[in-house]
């Protein structure tokens, strides 16, 4: 039986590290809880699928420097004209929920930090814990507090689907962001069991050493990242890049091992990166 995609939107979200002896920058990445039904126990970017609030058009008035016609006129494949805003709507609402960074905008049109507004903190602290018991509504939050979602600090980067014979499928669009300043990321405790701040570099060389589980599209995306020097290097990188659409090939072979194919022609056996 044929499994119907659904549109999602994951942010790989930078930042230069805290650590003066580490070069380069950091990407954040979490860890999905073992009973997960889509890829336990794998470091992922945050993200997840994209609902119908995300893509309503009073959605639209929340969100700077993006609009409907935009992001369409971007995401000129995407399923459906609503989804288009949805993609980055949706990747800024997952990134709250699932590691408490909100890509936001004050009234003054200043960035969104907490390290010096603890009022702010504890009201989305509070707004989150409502959240994850399905008793809040994060585009009413947004309204009450007064703040615009900052869509244009996210870069459309890369476009991958998950193959076939999945049971669970995504049409996943990913993008680049630098981490909100002033915010200190925490893991859901849900769905994400831990996070890590870690150099694409470093996160290479842990997963061949099958410390790191990671899906294909992911080691991939951090293949391409560990080309750059710089977060402004990355970002440079979106303007004017024409996204292909990519789509690894998972065989199961005679011993009913999985193996994920790559574009390139390079095999991954799937069932070891589970390996924490």
């Amino acid at each position: 039986m044929q499994v119907k995609l659904k549109d999602a939107a994951t942010i790989i979200l930078l930042r230069n590290s805290p650590d003066p002896f580490v070069t380069g920058f950091e990407v954040l990445m979490v860890l999905r809880s073992p009973v997960s039904k889509f890829l336990p126990g794998l470091y992922v970017f945050p993200g997840g699928g994209i609902v119908e609030a995300d893509c309503l058009p009073e959605t639209e008035t929340l969100c700077a420097g993006m609009d409907r016609e935009r992001a369409t006129s971007i995401l000129d494949d995407i399923s459906s004209p609503e989804n288009a805003l949805g993609a980055w709507t949706a990747g800024i609402r997952e990134t709250f929920e699932e590691v408490g960074l909100l890509m936001a905008y004050k009234k003054d049109e200043s960035v969104v930090s907490l390290d010096s507004e603890e009022p702010l903190r504890d009201r989305l602290a509070s707004h989150r814990r409502l959240l994850h018991e399905g008793k809040a509504d994060f585009y009413d939050i947004m309204r009450s507090e007064r703040l615009i979602l900052a869509a244009d600090r996210l870069h459309y980067f890369s476009h991958w689907i998950t193959p076939e014979p999945s049971s669970i499928r995504y049409d996943v669009r990913f993008f680049v962001a630098e981490a909100p300043s002033g915010q200190e990321a925490l893991h859901d405790d849900i769905e994400l069991t831990r996070y890590i701040w870690i150099t694409p570099g470093d996160a290479l060389k842990k997963f061949h050493e099958e410390a790191f589980g990671m899906v294909l599209p992911t080691f991939i995306t951090m293949e391409e990242l560990s080309g750059y020097k710089t977060i402004e290097d990355v970002i440079r990188s979106t303007k004017g890049k024409k996204v292909q659409t990519t789509m690894t090939r998972v065989i199961i072979d005679k011993d009913e091992t999985m193996v994920e194919y790559a574009p390139d022609g390079r095999a991954f056996k799937v069932d070891p990166y589970t390996k924490k």
